[in-house]
């Protein structure tokens, strides 16, 4: 998984520190289903508000056998979205529950709903 991962910076200053946040999150993924294929970060800042702080728009992208799993987090949603960490954290917070639901259903580990019965005719 560790050559899988890709993060881009839009807009942004490369940042050691934002990096090492988003493997950090990228690992904790891992341990709810090992078989990622691949992962992809997109760290955006779209505007510079004069009066206001910066937003910013974190994209998810994962690749797991037989689904992807796309996960977006855009300012218009959050205001907390000024603070990069606060928006990492929620794109990875909804990619892993996405992510523990598809592998509960891989595993069959949610109950399966049957039809009702239809009388025969």
């Amino acid at each position: 998984m560790a050559q899988a991962l890709q993060i881009t910076f839009r807009n942004l200053d490369h940042s050691d520190a934002i990096e090492n946040a988003i493997r950090e999150k990228v690992s904790k993924l891992v341990a709810y289903y090992g078989d990622i294929i691949s992962c992809h970060a997109v760290i955006e800042s779209p505007h510079k508000h004069q009066h206001k702080g910066r937003h910013y728009h974190i994209k998810v992208s994962l690749s797991v056998p037989g689904k992807d799993i796309i996960v977006k987090r855009a300012p218009e949603q959050r205001s907390a979205h000024e603070d990069i960490y606060v928006a990492i954290r929620d794109a990875f917070d909804a990619a892993a529950r996405q992510l523990k639901s598809y592998a509960e259903r891989v595993h069959g580990q949610i109950k399966q709903h049957s039809l009702p019965a239809v009388p025969a005719v």
